[in-house]
């Protein structure tokens, strides 16, 4: 059975795509953003920035409005501020739906960090500071891979400079989810328990974007007019040999000019 749960964590880690995952940590990641969620859940579901700082006296209104502007960029809540600079946010649905992630970055935390006297929504943005620096997720992913893994390997499967990757993976030792398997120079690197247990969050966060993500359109095919009466190819043909040449006209034919042309060359609208 523990084999079994261990191989099926390997492959959610190696099966999620490192990039996504990396740009929602990002998104997720910004110190304040769990709380200001949870509060306007709970709250909600509409808040003022006043009323926010009153459930969160150790943040301060204007760092509020700053997280708030974060969040707005990144698609977390959203307001009716054109006309009343004072409109409420609100979450929008993508952080409606951010409960799953939310539990599994929560219940790695519990499990895997050391135990210390933590609200779930600090465990929660802890494993999100943990998890989002650049490249962490390519760096768990290739060792979940692989297995231990020397350090030019890693630079080189990264696609990082050494002297950049150094740094890096002296904060992954510091996180908890790498370590070495010796104290000689040159001992490879490898996942530490923690490391090794991010499956669950990952196919979560990967499971949420997917369900955010537009899907891709399939091409539309293009219709193509056959003329199979004998009669209409006939006339056809004779058109075709009887054009009257633009010199004949009093004004040379202009060429179309595309919509999109002519909509960029009109007047700025003011927003």
């Amino acid at each position: 059975m523990t084999v079994q749960l261990a191989t099926t964590t390997s492959a959610a880690i190696t099966v999620a795509d490192p990039q996504r995952v990396e740009d929602v940590l990002r998104r997720l990641s910004p110190r304040w953003t769990t709380q200001v969620v949870h509060t306007i859940a709970k709250y909600g579901p509409e808040m003022r920035v006043r009323d926010l700082t009153q459930h969160l006296p150790s943040v301060g209104q204007p760092f509020v409005s700053k997280r708030l502007a974060t969040m707005h960029a990144a698609g977390l809540v959203v307001r009716d501020a054109e006309f009343d600079r004072t409109a409420p946010y609100r979450l929008t649905r993508q952080a409606l739906t951010l409960g799953p992630v939310y539990r599994s970055l929560a219940q790695w935390s519990a499990e895997n960090v050391a135990q210390g006297r933590w609200g779930r929504e600090d465990r929660i943005e802890d494993a999100l500071r943990r998890l989002q620096p650049l490249n962490t997720t390519k760096v768990v992913q290739l060792l979940s891979e692989e297995g231990a893994t020397r350090f030019t390997r890693l630079a080189e499967a990264v696609g990082v400079k050494e002297q950049l990757m150094v740094p890096r993976l002296t904060q992954l030792q510091a996180d908890g989810l790498v370590t070495r398997t010796g104290p000689r120079h040159g001992d490879p690197y490898t996942l530490t328990e923690a490391g090794r247990a991010l499956g669950p969050v990952y196919a979560a966060i990967q499971r949420w974007d997917n369900r955010h993500s537009p899907s891709p359109t399939a091409p539309v095919p293009t219709a193509v007019r056959t003329l199979t009466d004998p009669a209409v190819a006939r006339t056809a043909a004779a058109l075709r040999r009887t054009a009257v040449p633009t010199a004949l006209f009093s004004h040379a034919q202009q060429p179309r000019i595309p919509v999109a042309v002519v909509t960029a060359s009109g007047p700025a609208r003011g927003r």
